[in-house]
């Protein structure tokens, strides 16, 4: 099973119908994860290390996203950049 994750339900729906069978869509709802906007979030020294929070509402669906990647045989990100 190949899995492509994209932002909104509207679009996982739409993109379902043109792949078809062997690929399963999953809305991602939004944002699951942000960079703080306090200082610390990005470490220069640390080759740019990052250091992101993830969404409170957002780790129920990091949870599906995860157990359906497992299996998968492929994940292919169509959120935005």
């Amino acid at each position: 099973m190949n899995i492509v994750i994209v932002e909104s339900p509207a679009k996982a729906k739409t993109v379902n119908k043109y792949l078809g069978p062997g690929y399963r869509v999953i809305a991602s709802y939004g944002h699951v994860r942000d960079l703080p906007s306090k200082n610390g979030s990005v470490v220069p020294d640390n080759d740019f290390e990052m250091h992101w929070d993830v969404e409170p509402k957002a780790a129920k669906r990091l949870d599906e996203i995860a157990k359906a990647v497992k299996g998968a045989s492929k994940l292919i990100l169509a959120t935005d950049p």
